[in-house]
């Protein structure tokens, strides 16, 4: 009775949030209408709308996914696997440490599951990690797959593979991905039971949390994507492949031409092909393989560009799909998919709302135009309870409040790498491959390679500080500028988790 109770207490929160966002965004619109801006400040007002509702949308959606986990569990259909029930196990690997590969194929092995075959798929080009790669495979015992050309990068190297297999399912791991012994015993079942099931996903769990900060909180940052966002996509018909931990039908890849090699993204790329062709899938919300998250940031933001990048450049793809065949996906699912290719544009958005404050507090421009006291009664309680709901969501979850809010600042120093990927996939202007995210060796990075990020800090920083000046000198609309430099003190307190996460 007393989960029931803080269920619909949770679910009250969420209403009242997603009412006073709505209050919210028209109280905006109508002082835009009726503001007395100038032409250009009118232009960038609106700029800065767009900026500020997009955020709020992706926000809004996030609350919805958290008030459906409290509304509709999903129970799949289970069926025992037959004797044709057969998995190719891929672990594909390029310039990998020797142990950490060792590790993998050792727990794939280790799989209770007799009717497997496990495929090592080397497709490095420096000699050392291809000697590797043919002593681990002599001495595990599994096979190993090359070829010629790095075509397609990970996902050429899969669909190389794929031509030569007869098993009914792949299931794919990346290289630091230790899987345990009950995965295929788990995920098989649903895929005997659904002939139209193309593929059954699992959650990514990260256990060298210890080993740094950045890999503690790129743990937990992975966490709100699997606790509530996944269970979203699964009720709508819409859960993308995340790359790894991941069992497939092999007819459902080859009626699609397999994986999509068109960009660095290709997991969620084949996962819109299948959506399209009616093929179904599903998420399982249980970690069974345990993996390594990124110990430093270098690493972390080559992730992350690489995850901006590829999912940019599947919205062009995307959008022609919505404008030539519009019949190939559900509404919900448009909107899905919709809301994962656009997530990184968080960048450009942050950007836009960056230069609202240090426009008004350097020249007097508005971009932002409302009544304080109905700013007061509006926002601040949307802020506060919104906030509120996340963490309380994720510490329901046994996730720290203080690890939630490291993600917030880890977030916002992804914000230059989120700007950049997100135009260069947007343009189609990338011409780097597959990057692979560096495992291990959590080291300091050197400070003018994170120039992108130490010199928003430092516009920032005296933003806020002319900012607070001309408030003691009450230069100007006070209850304007007070607001213009309570956000450029928030940005710098989120900002300054630089100085902690670049450590060793």
């Amino acid at each position: 009775m007393r989960d029931k109770k803080n269920s619909w207490f949770l679910i009250a929160q969420v209403v009242l949030i997603l009412l006073l966002l709505t209050i919210y965004i028209g109280v905006r619109v109508y002082y835009i209408v009726i503001a007395p801006f100038t032409t250009f400040e009118l232009l960038f007002s609106l700029m800065f709308f767009v900026a500020e509702t997009f955020i709020l949308f992706h926000s809004f959606f996030f609350f919805v996914d958290v008030l459906r986990e409290n509304l509709r569990p999903i129970v799949p259909l289970q069926k025992s696997p037959d004797k044709d029930a057969s998995v190719a196990i891929l672990i594909p690997a390029r310039h990998e440490s020797k142990e950490i590969v060792e590790t993998t194929l050792l727990t794939c092995k280790n799989i209770a599951y007799e009717n497997k075959n496990v495929y090592l798929l080397d497709d490095s080009t420096i000699e050392s990690y291809k000697r590797e790669a043919r002593e681990l495979s002599e001495k595990l015992g599994v096979n190993l797959f090359t070829r010629s050309n790095n075509r397609g990068a990970k996902a050429g190297m899969i669909n190389e593979v794929l031509k030569t297999l007869s098993e009914k399912y792949v299931a794919i791991f990346d290289a630091d991905q230790n899987p345990m012994p009950v995965f295929l015993k788990t995920l098989v079942p649903f895929l005997e039971a659904d002939e139209r099931l193309a593929f059954v996903q699992t959650p990514q769990f990260y256990s060298n949390g210890d080993s740094s900060t950045v890999a503690m909180i790129a743990h937990n940052q992975q966490a709100i994507f699997y606790e509530y966002i996944c269970l979203g996509k699964t009720i709508n018909k819409a859960m993308f492949c995340c790359g790894t931990n991941v069992v497939f039908r092999r007819a459902a890849l080859n009626d699609v031409g397999n994986f999509d090699e068109s960009t660095v993204t290709e997991d969620i790329a084949t996962s819109l092909k299948l959506h399209t062709k009616n093929w179904k899938s599903f998420f399982i919300h249980k970690a069974y393989t345990f993996g390594m998250a990124p110990e430093d940031l270098a690493a972390y933001f080559t992730q992350q560009n690489r995850w901006a990048l590829g999912t940019s450049q599947l919205f062009r793809k995307l959008v022609r799909t919505f404008f030539t065949d519009i019949k190939s996906l559900q509404p919900e699912q448009w909107l899905e998919y919709f809301i994962s290719t656009t997530y990184y544009f968080i960048g450009i958005a942050y950007f836009v709302l960056m230069a609202g404050p240090i426009m008004y507090i350097f020249l007097d421009i508005n971009s932002y135009n409302i009544d304080s006291f109905i700013y007061s009664i509006t926002f601040i309680p949307f802020f506060i309870l919104s906030n509120s709901v996340f963490y309380g969501s994720m510490v329901k979850k046994k996730y720290k409040l203080s690890n939630m809010i490291k993600v917030q600042m880890l977030t916002a120093l992804s914000m230059p790498v989120y700007l950049s990927a997100s135009i260069v996939g947007v343009l189609n202007m990338s011409k780097k491959g597959f990057q692979v995210t560096p495992k291990g060796n959590s080291n300091n990075v050197p400070w003018k390679s994170l120039w992108p990020q130490l010199l928003l800090i430092f516009v920032v920083f005296i933003t806020f500080t002319w900012g607070s000046v001309r408030l003691f000198l009450n230069d100007g609309v006070q209850s304007i500028l007070a607001i213009n430099v309570f956000w450029m003190g928030f940005q710098l307190i989120l900002l300054s988790g630089l100085f902690h996460f670049n450590r060793k």
